[in-house]
């Protein structure tokens, strides 16, 4: 199929049966969002947010944009403002893996690093955040450049709601179950949202890391954990709790056996935040007992991981 554009590549990512998984009791279906060109799920986040910042005339061509990134988010806004002919500086926490950074820099951008204040290499935590969100915008004030701002602005679920939810019943409306980890929320919020519009009777499921499941639990037992880009021990800005009909737990142990798994049994070389969105969705059809019909995302490339 002829493309013209870079930007033609975002969305519109197939659905996979992951035959090779599940046991016989229920369906699991994984969105491939790996197979976009900046590799990961953000990539339509990061397109819908530059454009809406045209729309609103806070970014102009030329114009600087900065984001705080784990590296999906920055891959993503990489690929897009090239497109759109703006430059792109990521602010990155040294934890992330060093795949991550190669990424950016062969992308085009600008990479600043900035130190791990409770975190290791690896295991990216909230505060890890938080202290490289703060330079991003100190960066934006003094260069006039435009703060993407993933954690608070509404572009990233508006993003899902348009284009990941519209797809997914498009492709199988005779989905039972919605499942995605949080990390800033769009991808669950949005995407439930639309799918909730369509079929309230529809489950959508959050899912976090054992040790900081800050949204089932209130606490945060221990904010390190393997699955970058998720799981940062905060409520994000703009969750709704009233979309989440469940939150499931999965350990580091469970994330890295599944997501070898997904590489070795189903040919899926994909990262451990897919990994744990799998592992939960067979987790919920052990709980339930059923034979429900899941969706879930596989969000990126395994490349991005240095252990994997």
């Amino acid at each position: 199929m002829k493309k013209n554009s870079t930007l033609d590549l975002i969305t519109k990512t197939p659905l996979l049966h992951l035959d090779k998984i599940t046991n016989g009791n229920g369906i699991i279906y994984g969105k491939l969002e790996y197979l976009q060109p900046g590799g990961s799920l953000k990539d339509r986040v990061a397109y819908q947010i530059i454009k809406d910042a045209y729309n609103s005339n806070q970014l102009k061509k030329g114009q600087l944009v900065i984001e705080m990134t784990s590296g999906n988010m920055g891959a993503g806004l990489a690929v897009v403002c090239k497109q759109f002919g703006n430059p792109f500086i990521a602010v990155m926490s040294k934890g992330n893996s060093p795949e991550r950074r190669k990424i950016l820099k062969a992308l085009g951008s600008e990479i600043i690093l900035t130190e791990q204040v409770d975190g290791q290499p690896g295991m990216v935590t909230g505060k890890d955040i938080e202290f490289a969100a703060n330079i991003a915008k100190e960066i934006a004030k003094q260069r006039d450049g435009f703060y993407v701002d993933q954690f608070n602005n509404p572009s990233g679920i508006r993003a899902h709601f348009e284009t990941t939810g519209p797809e997914i019943w498009n492709d199988l409306n005779e989905i039972e179950v919605f499942l995605a980890s949080v990390g800033s929320g769009g991808t669950f919020i949005g995407t439930s949202r639309y799918l909730k519009s369509k079929n309230k009777n529809i489950k959508c499921i959050a899912v976090e890391p054992e040790n900081a499941s800050i949204l089932k639990t209130g606490k945060i037992l221990n904010p390190k954990h393997i699955i970058q880009g998720t799981g940062y021990g905060m409520i994000p800005p703009l969750w709704e709790i009233d979309l989440a009909d469940e939150i499931i737990t999965v350990t580091d142990q469970e994330v890295e056996e599944m997501t070898r798994r997904l590489s070795s049994k189903q040919g899926l070389y994909v990262g451990y935040s897919s990994g744990a969105n799998v592992k939960a969705a067979l987790k919920y059809l052990e709980m339930t007992k059923s034979d429900k019909v899941i969706v879930t995302i596989l969000c990126d490339y395994g490349y991005k991981y240095t252990d994997l």
